[in-house]
């Protein structure tokens, strides 16, 4: 079969490789499309290894058909499916432990399938269990017309949320306005202390880091919840400790990618049982910002590093 290498001078090659082996408790996917993420970004420059078992080369969510199942499997050959990795999505096929596919949600493409299982399970894990989102608290999703950042919101107002969120353009506004935003700070216009003071957050789902997390990790509410699970907008923080004993603050470090296919695959049947629905029945959606055939993947690479995306950028490998 065929996957998307990176050669030393970190350019891309669509190049043969071995075909996957189905072994068991696993089953084979034939790829149609393959999303992209900020992690495909650090794996290509070579920061961000996949974990141990997984293909070397990149692509952490896929949709598209079982084509091989093991006796006894709950999936069979031809099933609509999408699917979370810890890598190898960049390829004509890929095999997965079975716990870590989950069913097409009705209705949609297999590009806006290939888009759910990385952001939603990402937004699901730290909103829901890490920070025990519950109805009436106030969010402040980072990077709110990301990927995950749209999962996130969408996800809080489906619990009943307040959300407070980042952007870096009116474009953007506009676009996360649209998905319910309540309070909406551009970064480079607007002042997030001020707004954070106005309101303070329960949780903080933040991508981004930096000194910025050391000037507003005080402002949370009581009990406030900050999750990162990025450092984008740089490794260190100066923090003030007191607010933390005094108000009884949490930073948690969280990532999807170095938990066990276990724990993944618990996110990812309850991603079925209460947020599958949600999409069925139009109260959450997924946002592609463009499709590009896995030919482009430098021009889709590019999308992403330029921060240009309104939502996710997905590969198509089959018509």
């Amino acid at each position: 079969m065929k996957a998307m290498l990176i050669d030393e001078q970190k350019n891309f090659n669509w190049s043969d490789v071995p075909d996957p082996v189905i072994r068991e408790g696993t089953v084979i996917i034939e790829v149609h499309a393959a999303a992209l993420n900020r992690a495909d970004l650090l794996q290509r420059a070579g920061k961000y290894p996949p974990p141990p078992g997984w293909p070397k080369w990149m692509g952490l969510e896929v949709a598209g058909i079982v084509i091989e199942a093991v006796k006894g499997s709950r999936w069979k050959i031809g099933d609509k499916v999408c699917a979370l990795l810890g890598g190898g999505g960049y390829a004509e096929r890929v095999v997965v432990p079975e716990g870590m596919v989950m069913s097409m949600p009705d209705g949609l493409s297999m590009e806006e399938a290939a888009s759910l299982p990385e952001v939603f399970a990402t937004a699901y894990l730290n909103l829901y269990l890490e920070a025990g989102m519950k109805e009436g608290d106030t969010v402040l999703v980072h990077a709110g017309a990301s990927g995950l950042g749209i999962a996130a919101i969408q996800l809080a107002k489906a619990c009943g949320a307040k959300v407070i969120t980042t952007v870096s353009s009116d474009e953007k506004a506009k676009a996360v306005k649209n998905l319910g935003a309540d309070i909406i700070v551009n970064r480079k216009t607007d002042d997030l202390g001020k707004a954070l003071d106005e309101n303070p957050v329960d949780i903080v789902l933040d991508c981004v880091g930096g000194k910025g997390l050391g000037e507003n990790l005080e402002k949370l509410a009581l009990g406030g919840r900050w999750i990162l699970v990025a450092t984008l907008g740089g490794e260190h923080a100066e923090i003030s400790l007191r607010p933390i004993l005094k108000r009884g603050l949490r930073l948690i470090g969280s990532t999807l990618r170095s938990r066990s296919n276990e724990m993944k695959g618990l996110i990812l049947g309850q991603l079925q049982e209460k947020i599958w629905p949600k999409i069925k029945a139009g109260d959450i959606r997924p946002v592609i910002h463009k499709v590009l055939p896995i030919a482009a993947a430098a021009d889709a690479h590019a999308i992403l590093e330029g921060s240009a995306n309104i939502g996710k950028v997905v590969l198509q490998l089959k018509d």
